[in-house]
């Protein structure tokens, strides 16, 4: 691979060697590739799907039934905003880490992975066909993940549950800023500064897109969002670093305990 500018001539990259290489950033820059041994497990797409009343519990309703068993709440919608916040930063980081790291962004179409709603955190993703697409850029990246993943994601958690979509939006701004957070710090710490400066450069056009804009404020790679993501009311929780909130309500359960 040559570099140039930071980025990678689309041509010459080896995928599958990037996508590699994201495994030492940490687990939420991890993507799997080829289908899982063994196991059927479902898409995304099939997961942002309509709700079975009447049958078995679909791979979202599993994914929010786990995070709530694992947080202790019995709030779903807790649970709810909790899951989507994780899958978010899940998938930011993939996109942002190979468009920072490689100049490179695999297809990520929610057809192509696979899920494990009941995997622990980060969320286990398996992408089944590496193919790149043809631009790595911000307006590349929104419409991959925001339209592809984040608005479907989000009109299915509102179908089974009440939450506010500004606070759907809210998790999806603070797990972005997260994602381009760490990127930052991995590269100054292994001398790329090219990566620290894509990641940077690429959050901030990604917060301005019209479904983020206005989420909260972007100082450096400091985030403070203007909505909270609820985690204050998992017994024990407290406030995120990011949070609009200077202390949890009253009402929490936290606050109710003592």
């Amino acid at each position: 691979m040559l570099p140039l500018g930071g980025l990678v001539l689309l041509h010459l990259v080896d995928l599958d060697s990037c996508l590699t290489a994201l495994h030492r950033l940490g687990g939420f820059y991890v993507l799997r590739t080829g289908e899982v041994p063994g196991r059927r497990l479902p898409t995304l797409a099939q997961a942002y799907g309509p709700r079975r009343p009447d049958g078995p519990d679909d791979a979202l309703t599993a994914r929010i039934h786990r995070v709530a068993g694992a947080l202790r709440t019995p709030e779903a919608r807790v649970a709810a905003s909790v899951a989507q916040q994780g899958l978010a930063a899940r998938l930011w980081s993939v996109a942002l880490g190979s468009a920072a790291l490689c100049g490179a962004v695999p297809d990520l179409a929610p057809r192509l992975l696979r899920w494990d709603p009941l995997g622990s955190a980060p969320d286990d993703l398996w992408l089944t066909e590496v193919r790149p697409l043809p631009a790595a850029d911000a307006a590349a990246m929104a419409q991959l993940v925001l339209h592809g993943h984040l608005q479907p994601l989000a009109a299915a958690l509102r179908s089974r549950h009440p939450l506010a979509p500004g606070l759907l939006r809210g998790n999806a701004a603070s797990a972005l800023a997260g994602a381009a957070r760490e990127l930052d710090r991995w590269g100054r710490r292994h001398g790329r500064t090219d990566v620290a400066a894509r990641a940077g450069s690429l959050a901030r056009e990604l917060l301005a897109d019209p479904l983020l804009a206005g989420t909260g404020t972007l100082t450096g790679t400091a985030f403070r969002r203007r909505s909270c993501c609820l985690y204050y009311r998992v017994p024990g929780g407290g406030l995120c670093g990011d949070c609009c909130l200077v202390r949890p309500p009253r009402s929490s359960p936290r606050a109710s305990s003592g």
